[in-house]
């Protein structure tokens, strides 16, 4: 498995929010990524991101190490969970955090499996034989008045609440996770992103600079393209490759 990832704060923000974390078998067999995007108070979506992404992935390491080979969509759903829990634990002892919470968007990779894990509107795709496709499903407001028929895609692109999400990782005890099962073929490649690069590129442009790069450039690629166009809010990229 090949796996890069880069942030930036973009060109509106006075802090990066998002936070990723990436691991990687030297063999390439197993890959762990995880994005998250906070939200919340002067500092809370810096922190909530960044307890969320690390308490995931050291969540994951540690139900990897089960000899009985655990399933993955379990261990994903399993340390959504904590990594919640982790969350909301700190917001209810530091009142400067209340109220604090995150999208949380993984991909767990071993051998040909994979699993997308889901949580808010930072999105999952995975690239096939040359095509793009949004595994995940966006937590938003907006997207339900998609699912609805009440306005179309194109609409929810500008529209004025698009921001507004109806799941985070967080804000209460518990959480309701996707995932997402899928069987890569060699060459096949996932890229996770937070909703600074999805607001501002269509899925035909990221298709395009995913397919024709090598991932460490096309993440670059990317990037340079959201802060071609003003980068409002903070833009994270992870990609994989198997």
């Amino acid at each position: 498995m090949k796996v890069f990832g880069i942030t930036d704060q973009g060109k509106v923000r006075e802090k990066n929010q998002d936070s990723y974390r990436i691991v990687s078998e030297p063999e390439g067999a197993l890959a762990i990524a995880v994005l998250c995007d906070g939200m919340g108070g002067a500092r809370g979506g810096e922190v909530a991101s960044q307890i969320a992404a690390e308490a995931f992935v050291t969540c994951v390491q540690g139900e990897l190490l089960d000899p009985s080979g655990p399933d993955l969509a379990d261990i994903g759903r399993e340390s959504a969970a904590y990594a919640n829990l982790k969350v909301y634990d700190h917001a209810q002892r530091d009142d400067s955090c209340r109220g604090m919470g995150t999208t949380l968007v993984a991909a767990l990779v071993r051998e040909q499996e994979a699993v997308l894990v889901n949580i808010g509107d930072s999105r999952g795709y995975w690239l096939a034989e040359g095509q793009l496709q949004q595994v995940t499903r966006d937590h938003s407001m907006v997207q339900g008045l998609v699912d609805q028929g009440i306005i179309t895609q194109e609409q929810a692109r500008s529209h004025p609440r698009k921001n507004l999400i109806t799941r985070a990782v967080g804000l209460y005890d518990r959480i309701r996770t996707d995932i997402f099962r899928l069987d890569l073929l060699e060459g096949d490649r996932l890229l996770l992103c937070s909703d600074g690069l999805s607001n501002l590129l269509t899925d035909g442009e990221i298709a395009d600079v995913l397919a024709n790069n090598e991932i460490e450039e096309a993440c670059r690629q990317l990037l340079d393209a959201a802060l071609n166009r003003g980068a409002p809010d903070n833009v994270t990229i992870v990609a994989l490759e198997r």
